[in-house]
């Protein structure tokens, strides 16, 4: 096991891709135990992506892409402006809205993230942001598509933990809600703090009549994860078969009914695609031999052993576990913690009589937010990349917001129900 350890340590620390981080510390760990053959590794490459339920993966990232060009965001973007036009930092506060709009379209925190500091961040410096606070109100805010379905992290969480996606993407619409208002109130308090954006009462106020035209605008988009999980639920689809109808879903739309998708634009969102899905498949099959071994060595025992040494309190052990995971997010891409650190906590909080659903949300949430947060955060790195924003500026501006998440996250660890409330309402309770 120590060697397992120090490979992957100094792997990382030099600076290696991840994906060939845990597959050359898992061969590593192959070749120097004799008792288990070599040829074990290739096998466990190759078993890691047989998996008929895995097809959502490459098939929602697709989706998202499509959807991306088709016009529904610039439909939601309208929707977002439009609600929020009146409101302290209101252009701040369209990242909010969007991001929880967005959470049935992109299903990644960090595409995400990307999208709206493009689209966000020019205004925002015209009017006077800061560009740390820029980075860090389009970026955390991108956190809310970790729950929204759907979303990629609960499709992999629901994968390796044999865990029903169609309960898991229920399950995140509440807490995405809730992450929401949290970030919307955070940063209406940090835009007066700063003098932001105040809001402009010289516009009109929101009529019926005006969000009865956008929300017809933006209704196929909004649509799409109540269909989903309506579709699941009823037997229509499996999770994959889902993924594969989010594909004709988004065709349709953006032919026939946006009428913008055209040939380019989707060998566009193909060619981003084909990357996107490229990279994420690379980490997942590459996981495989790094997994077996940490099965091997017994290491979820262990670590096991060692946590309930310090208590058996679930509330009190699911803490201890996020606190773990945020760290581990820190340092690791988001599908590196999933594949790894799935098999070994969702036991330990099943043992104390948590549901895995809301384990799963919770996992979600705070293992993206490692994709934020510095020393290796990738969206932290590509929304600064964007517009030249110095990491530690990000940093500072962005602890109000991860407050807030920390504080909807301690509510949800405490109150279940609010996690399960709509999975226990359409699928039943599970006993």
């Amino acid at each position: 096991m120590s060697l397992l350890l120090i490979c992957f340590v100094v792997f990382l620390l030099a600076g290696m891709p991840v994906a060939f981080v845990i597959s050359l510390a898992g061969m590593s760990f192959f070749a120097a135990t004799p008792d288990i053959p070599f040829t074990i590794t290739v096998q466990r490459i190759v078993t890691q992506t047989q998996s008929f339920a895995f097809l959502a993966v490459p098939f929602f990232i697709f989706a998202g892409n499509l959807m991306n060009v088709s016009g529904i965001t610039t439909r939601l973007l309208s929707l977002a402006r439009l609600l929020t036009r009146r409101m302290y930092g209101g252009t701040a506060q369209i990242s909010v809205v969007l991001s929880t709009l967005m959470g049935g379209v992109s299903g990644s925190a960090t595409a995400d993230a990307a999208m709206e500091t493009r689209i966000l961040a020019p205004e925002m410096m015209r009017i006077g942001y800061n560009k740390g606070y820029i980075c860090a109100v389009n970026c955390i805010t991108a956190l809310i598509t970790a729950t929204i379905p759907p979303s990629l992290g609960l499709i992999i969480f629901g994968f390796i933990g044999e865990v029903s996606i169609g309960r898991l993407f229920a399950a995140g619409i509440i807490p995405g809600v809730l992450m929401m208002f949290f970030l919307m109130a955070t940063t209406s308090i940090t835009s007066r703090l700063h003098k932001f954006d105040p809001p402009k009462r010289e516009l009109p106020k929101l009529t019926l009549k005006e969000l009865f035209v956008n929300l017809k605008e933006s209704i196929w988009a909004l649509l799409f994860p109540i269909i989903l999980i309506v579709g699941i639920r009823l037997g229509l689809f499996t999770p994959s078969e889902a993924g594969a109808f989010a594909v004709i879903y988004a065709l349709v739309i953006g032919k026939f009914v946006y009428k913008e998708l055209t040939w380019e634009k989707f060998k566009e969102a193909l060619a981003t695609s084909f990357t996107d899905n490229g990279a994420i498949m690379l980490i997942i099959a590459f996981s495989g031999p790094f997994s077996y071994a940490i099965t091997y060595v017994k290491l979820p025992v262990v670590l096991s052993s060692f946590i309930f040494g310090i208590t058996t309190n679930l509330q009190l052990l699911t803490l201890i576990i996020l606190a773990f995971l945020f760290v581990a997010g820190m340092f690791l891409d988001s599908n590196v913690n999933f594949l790894l650190l799935t098999p070994i906590f969702l036991p330990m909080v099943q043992e104390l009589g948590m549901d895995p659903v809301h384990f799963g949300v919770l996992m979600a949430t705070i293992v993206t937010l490692g994709v934020m947060t510095p020393p290796v955060g990738s969206a932290l790195y590509t929304v600064c990349g964007i517009i030249n924003c110095p990491p530690e500026e990000y940093t500072k501006e962005s602890l109000p917001f991860l407050f807030a998440v920390c504080l909807e996250l301690g509510i949800l660890v405490f109150l279940p129900q609010v996690v399960l409330f709509i999975p226990n309402m359409i699928f039943g309770v599970v006993r």
